[in-house]
């Protein structure tokens, strides 16, 4: 879907069907970096058709039969492929610059860059010091056993320097600084790991992983929760709702599904049965005021803009990664939501939600600032709106490259 916007609506206001969602865009790309270094004995299963893992596929290809000289990996917007990739390279005997987009060579790699010097890794900045490209010369001699990193800032970085720790000639015991940011991310990091046979000990702040090789195994990679919370929005939007989302499990790795707990206080009743989880609409909403998205900042915006809509007066804590995404998370959805009436105001580390002027107005147009998820967290208020429209609707395929069609299977019209 190559247009400039589009223009989305939906004449009955209900929804009722199934929708097969992706594989996992975190679980593949770790599935990825895992299988990569196994010397062939983990196989996948499910792998995610979103940009992002295409592109991890990609770079991993290149990366298995590097030229003579530099080689250049162009990873593009994929932020996960650009953490991931910058610690695996430097197993890799050749030579690379990994780079991206503009936005890419914007948000910050240099804690992770730092660590892995520190531990060895010969890595340089082609221009500004902290960000890439990154010039890698592959083969590293592990210098030191152990590293501390601070706990506060990307999760992604964390676990990059896991995904490696087994195939270090010294194994690795990563000392986490401070508080963690997004746990479930490191944790999903580790149960993966896990269940290809490396085996780790979490000792207080202390995450240790012994030189070990992966086992034969297969991963199988669950359908996306990220994916997932733009369901809970539209059956939350819907004036009547019943949707099935096969494959979701109820204990799973995904910390998005925490999405099952926060839309519960949205009016989403949650089951789960054999053919799938059940969504449907209910009429009964909590008092509760205030989300903490510490650990799945990426289901912030979907559930900020529902509640913008419903006119709920609450606060969000756990939204300091947001500003170094896609784009700056927090900026993109103030500027969004003020079109309709809605304020976010920040204040020490709280963002407090102002609806008391919120309107509907028949048509309004959405900019998406390059970001795959300003677009899905947007598109259900075309259950309110008479008209949304959204702008550059090409980003999904980051992500969900399926969203599109699946919202016209639930009787959206999408006109360009």
């Amino acid at each position: 879907m190559e247009h400039s916007s589009i223009i989305i609506s939906h004449k009955s206001k209900k929804t009722d069907g199934t929708v097969q969602l992706t594989g996992s865009k975190s679980e593949s790309n770790r599935a990825l970096i895992i299988q990569a270094l196994s010397n062939g004995a983990v196989s996948i299963q499910n792998l995610s058709n979103a940009d992002d893992t295409v592109i991890m596929q990609r770079a991993l290809t290149l990366a298995a039969s590097p030229q003579p000289g530099f080689n250049t990996i162009d990873i593009g917007p994929a932020g996960t492929a650009m953490r991931f990739l910058t610690s695996y390279l430097n197993l890799v005997k050749g030579n690379f610059i990994l780079t991206g987009t503009a936005r890419m060579q914007q948000r910050p790699i240099g804690i992770l860059v730092d660590a892995l010097k520190h531990i060895g890794a010969d890595i340089h900045y082609e221009q500004k010091v902290g960000y890439p490209p990154l010039k890698i010369e592959g083969g590293m001699f592990q210098s030191k056993p152990e590293v501390t990193i601070k706990g506060n800032i990307s999760s992604q970085y964390i676990s990059s320097l896991l995904l490696i720790a087994s195939s270090l000639k010294q194994g690795l015991t990563l000392n986490i600084e401070g508080e963690l940011t997004s746990r479930p991310y490191v944790t999903m990091t580790l149960d993966m790991l896990k269940e290809v046979g490396i085996a780790h000990t979490w000792t207080a702040s202390a995450i240790k992983i012994e030189t070990q090789q992966a086992k034969n195994s297969t991963l199988y990679v669950e359908p996306d929760w990220s994916a997932a919370s733009y369901w809970f929005s539209i059956v939350a939007l819907s004036q009547k709702s019943h949707i099935v989302l096969p494959g979701l499990k109820q204990s799973s790795l995904q910390g998005d599904s925490a999405i099952v707990d926060i839309m519960e206080h949205f009016g989403v009743v949650s089951s789960f049965k054999e053919d799938g989880l059940h969504l449907q609409k209910s009429t009964l909403h909590s008092e509760k005021e205030l989300f903490d998205f510490k650990e799945c900042p990426d289901l912030a915006q979907t559930v900020i803009v529902c509640a913008a809509i419903l006119k709920k007066n609450i606060s969000f804590t756990g939204l300091e990664t947001l500003k170094i995404k896609e784009t700056d998370r927090i900026a993109a959805l103030q500027n969004e939501i003020g079109k309709f009436g809605a304020k976010l105001i920040e204040e020490n580390g709280y963002y407090h939600l102002q609806t008391d002027n919120v309107f509907v107005p028949d048509h309004i147009s959405i900019k998406t600032y390059e970001d795959h998820r300003m677009a899905m967290a947007f598109a259900p208020l075309a259950l309110i709106f008479e008209q949304v429209e959204i702008e550059e609707p090409q980003v999904v395929e980051k992500s969900y490259p399926e969203f599109w069609d699946h919202l016209k299977n639930q009787g959206f019209t999408i006109t360009a």
